[in-house]
């Protein structure tokens, strides 16, 4: 069954009505396949799947990392004749101290490059994150089918 809401710019059509929930690592083989598919049905290329599969895996891995997993959300929303992915990241984590910092290329809390999050915002063409120290991190994506 599909539901409809409607933002003040968007029309989201939500064909996932259960988050899909991220707990081992090959979870991430699954939902990545589900956020392909998504992406082909809306006909969006082969560059833009890219980046919105490699900005997806990055935020999937985080919440593995450090959070123990968590659940996302796949839709496709539409602003006039443009269809894109939206897809909405939710773990309850440690949180986020300092979203600013964390945004910043180079920095990381742990043993990686810290190019992760400012990565990811490049990829996609909105990007939003919200956080909560002791209670969880929120991130939502939007990646546009021709943008």
């Amino acid at each position: 069954m599909k539901s409809w809401r409607k933002t003040w710019t968007k029309m989201i059509l939500s064909l996932s009505k259960d988050p899909v929930k991220i707990v081992r690592e090959q979870d991430v083989i699954l939902f990545r396949n589900r956020v392909k598919e998504m992406a082909v049905k809306i006909k969006m290329g082969l560059v833009n799947q890219t980046r919105l599969i490699t900005a997806a895996s990055e935020l999937v891995r985080n919440m593995l990392r450090y959070a123990d997993g968590g659940n996302c959300l796949i839709e496709v929303v539409s602003r006039g004749r443009d269809n894109g992915i939206r897809l909405t990241f939710t773990d309850q984590g440690p949180g986020i101290a300092d979203i600013d910092l964390a945004m910043k290329d180079g920095y990381s809390t742990g043993k990686s490059l810290g190019l992760g999050l400012p990565g990811t915002k490049r990829l996609v063409n909105e990007f939003n994150i919200k956080s909560k120290v002791g209670e969880g991190t929120v991130v939502t994506i939007i990646k546009w089918a021709n943008g």
